[in-house]
């Protein structure tokens, strides 16, 4: 008799190790997974910020056309000249020739200039921005002649300084402007690239590729790019 109730008394505290057993894991993966839960909202909640952050930066980056170097229409450097007369017997031959044949080849490089204004004033950190591409479409007088990409990224500190990229240009003026005749040409070539020359007749539809933490973000529409402001996607 005492040898059963011995047993049956270390049953009873075998199971009711058991449930303190059963009760410790029960609250321990209770535990755990309220931790887990913890983090992945705490993880939701960083990248969230993180990914609000990222647009708003994105989308703060400012461009403005600069000047316009390294101006040539059929091989005739323009950079010196402010008007016609300015041209020499060798160069203004040389200009007739390729108009009268059909063809002006036209060079020049556009300095667009980029400003990032995420410099920590603003209430976002300062971050740099990485410009890994850069479609942009080349219009003159309204009129759209040619379109491309960069041919590397870029990177604009976050400094709220101005950053300039260079894109190539290289066309036919004559195929773009048959109606105009020799002097208005010319005179438009000066009007961009010569001594006195400006961007002021010369807009850039540019649609930035840019780096994040999430990868490669393209803007959602073309920014329109004049040379007296600068323009955001804002």
């Amino acid at each position: 008799m005492a040898f059963f109730f011995e047993m049956n008394l270390f049953t009873v505290f075998n199971v009711i190790n058991n449930i303190h057993l059963i009760n410790f894991y029960k609250n321990h993966m209770k535990n755990k997974v309220l931790i887990s839960v913890i983090i992945l909202f705490s993880m939701i909640s960083f990248s969230c910020t993180s990914l609000k952050d990222a647009m708003v930066n994105l989308q703060r980056l400012q461009f403005k056309l600069g000047n316009i170097s390294n101006m040539k229409v059929g091989g005739v450097g323009f950079g010196t000249k402010s008007k016609i007369t300015d041209f020499n017997l060798l160069d203004g031959a040389t200009l007739l020739s390729a108009f009268s044949s059909g063809k002006l080849n036209t060079s020049f490089t556009l300095n667009l200039l980029a400003k990032n204004p995420n410099d920590g004033t603003g209430g976002s950190p300062n971050t740099s921005a990485v410009i890994k591409a850069l479609a942009w479409r080349l219009f003159i007088d309204d009129s759209e002649l040619i379109n491309g990409n960069i041919a590397s990224g870029i990177e604009v500190p976050g400094v709220g300084k101005e950053t300039t990229i260079p894109i190539d240009m290289a066309f036919d003026l004559l195929s773009f402007f048959k109606n105009d005749n020799y002097e208005r040409l010319i005179n438009l070539g000066l009007a961009l690239g010569g001594k006195n020359g400006s961007a002021a007749r010369v807009k850039l539809g540019v649609t930035p590729t840019v780096d994040t933490f999430l990868g490669p973000i393209t803007y959602p529409g073309e920014i329109t790019v004049i040379d007296k402001e600068f323009k955001s996607n804002n």
